[in-house]
Protein backbone atom coordinates (compact mmCIF):
# COMPACT_ATOMS: atom_id res chain seq x y z
CA UNK A 1 0.00 0.00 0.00
CA UNK A 2 1.28 3.13 -0.71
CA UNK A 3 1.20 6.56 1.87
CA UNK A 4 1.67 10.24 1.46
CA UNK A 5 3.72 10.61 4.45
CA UNK A 6 6.77 13.17 5.72
CA UNK A 7 10.28 12.36 5.32
CA UNK A 8 11.87 14.37 8.11
CA UNK A 9 14.86 16.36 7.27
CA UNK A 10 17.33 18.93 8.89
CA UNK A 11 19.13 19.31 12.11
CA UNK A 12 18.40 18.49 15.85
CA UNK A 13 15.17 20.51 17.36
CA UNK A 14 15.24 22.10 13.67
CA UNK A 15 12.71 19.52 11.39
CA UNK A 16 12.31 20.36 7.91
CA UNK A 17 10.09 17.81 5.84
CA UNK A 18 9.84 16.41 2.29
CA UNK A 19 5.84 15.06 1.32
CA UNK A 20 6.53 12.05 -0.47
CA UNK A 21 4.69 9.12 -2.03
CA UNK A 22 6.49 5.65 -0.24
CA UNK A 23 5.51 1.99 -0.28
CA UNK A 24 4.05 1.48 3.85
CA UNK A 25 6.67 -1.04 4.68
CA UNK A 26 9.73 1.36 3.89
CA UNK A 27 11.66 3.13 6.53
CA UNK A 28 11.05 6.94 7.00
CA UNK A 29 14.13 7.88 5.18
CA UNK A 30 13.44 5.22 2.22
CA UNK A 31 13.47 6.23 -1.34
CA UNK A 32 10.13 7.50 -2.53
CA UNK A 33 8.26 7.10 -5.46
CA UNK A 34 7.93 10.58 -5.47
CA UNK A 35 8.62 13.59 -3.68
CA UNK A 36 5.58 16.08 -3.50
CA UNK A 37 6.72 19.17 -2.06
CA UNK A 38 8.42 20.19 1.27
CA UNK A 39 7.52 21.65 4.30
CA UNK A 40 9.22 23.88 7.30
CA UNK A 41 6.68 23.72 10.31
CA UNK A 42 9.11 26.42 12.26
CA UNK A 43 8.65 29.25 9.88
CA UNK A 44 5.29 27.29 8.47
CA UNK A 45 6.74 27.56 4.92
CA UNK A 46 5.25 25.07 2.25
CA UNK A 47 5.77 24.00 -0.85
CA UNK A 48 3.25 21.07 -2.18
CA UNK A 49 2.52 19.63 -5.63
CA UNK A 50 -1.57 20.20 -4.57
CA UNK A 51 -2.42 18.46 -7.90
CA UNK A 52 -0.16 15.41 -7.80
CA UNK A 53 -1.06 15.19 -3.96
CA UNK A 54 -4.92 14.37 -5.06
CA UNK A 55 -3.82 12.32 -8.13
CA UNK A 56 -1.87 10.05 -5.54
CA UNK A 57 -5.06 9.93 -3.14
CA UNK A 58 -7.40 9.17 -6.61
CA UNK A 59 -5.07 5.78 -7.31
CA UNK A 60 -5.64 4.64 -3.40
CA UNK A 61 -2.46 6.36 -1.81
CA UNK A 62 -3.27 7.05 2.21
CA UNK A 63 -2.02 10.05 3.40
CA UNK A 64 -0.95 10.35 7.21
CA UNK A 65 -3.25 12.73 9.84
CA UNK A 66 -0.73 15.87 9.30
CA UNK A 67 -0.36 15.24 5.62
CA UNK A 68 -4.16 15.20 5.11
CA UNK A 69 -4.02 18.35 7.12
CA UNK A 70 -1.52 19.73 4.88
CA UNK A 71 -3.32 19.15 1.38
CA UNK A 72 -6.63 20.89 3.19
CA UNK A 73 -4.81 23.95 3.93
CA UNK A 74 -2.99 24.17 0.90
CA UNK A 75 -3.40 27.09 -1.77
CA UNK A 76 -3.53 26.60 -5.09
CA UNK A 77 0.07 27.96 -5.40
CA UNK A 78 1.42 25.23 -2.94
CA UNK A 79 2.19 27.50 -0.09
CA UNK A 80 0.34 26.82 3.56
CA UNK A 81 -2.43 28.90 4.47
CA UNK A 82 -1.75 29.21 7.78
CA UNK A 83 -4.18 30.83 10.46
CA UNK A 84 -2.74 32.06 13.62
CA UNK A 85 -4.76 31.39 16.26
CA UNK A 86 -6.15 34.91 18.10
CA UNK A 87 -6.73 33.35 21.24
CA UNK A 88 -3.62 34.27 23.91
CA UNK A 89 -3.48 32.02 27.28
CA UNK A 90 -3.56 33.69 30.24
CA UNK A 91 -2.39 31.89 33.30
CA UNK A 92 -4.73 30.58 36.35
CA UNK A 93 -4.38 34.15 38.43
CA UNK A 94 -4.10 36.31 34.91
CA UNK A 95 -7.48 34.56 34.20
CA UNK A 96 -8.78 35.43 37.53
CA UNK A 97 -7.98 38.99 37.44
CA UNK A 98 -9.76 39.24 34.25
CA UNK A 99 -12.87 37.98 35.38
CA UNK A 100 -13.09 39.84 38.61
CA UNK A 101 -12.05 42.89 36.16
CA UNK A 102 -15.23 41.80 34.24
CA UNK A 103 -17.08 41.33 37.27
CA UNK A 104 -16.65 45.08 38.41
CA UNK A 105 -17.39 46.75 35.06
CA UNK A 106 -20.82 44.93 34.68
CA UNK A 107 -21.50 45.97 38.19
CA UNK A 108 -20.38 49.77 37.13
CA UNK A 109 -22.42 49.37 34.12
CA UNK A 110 -26.01 48.31 36.38
CA UNK A 111 -25.11 51.16 39.16
CA UNK A 112 -25.15 54.00 35.86
CA UNK A 113 -27.94 51.83 34.01
CA UNK A 114 -30.19 52.44 37.98
CA UNK A 115 -28.83 56.12 38.10
CA UNK A 116 -29.91 56.62 34.34
CA UNK A 117 -33.50 55.22 35.24
CA UNK A 118 -34.10 56.45 38.85
CA UNK A 119 -34.00 60.41 37.66
CA UNK A 120 -36.86 59.39 35.04
CA UNK A 121 -39.23 58.04 37.57
CA UNK A 122 -38.24 60.89 40.44
CA UNK A 123 -39.23 64.20 38.12
CA UNK A 124 -42.64 65.49 39.74
CA UNK A 125 -45.71 65.39 37.89
CA UNK A 126 -47.29 69.08 37.44
CA UNK A 127 -50.87 69.29 36.76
Amino acid sequence: MLKIRLKRLGAKKAPTYRVIVINSTTKREGKPVEELGYYNPKTKEMKLNKAAAEAWIVKGAQPTDTVKYLIANCNEDGSLNYKKSETVKLSKKAQAKKAEEEARKAEEAAKAAEEAAAPAEEAPVEA
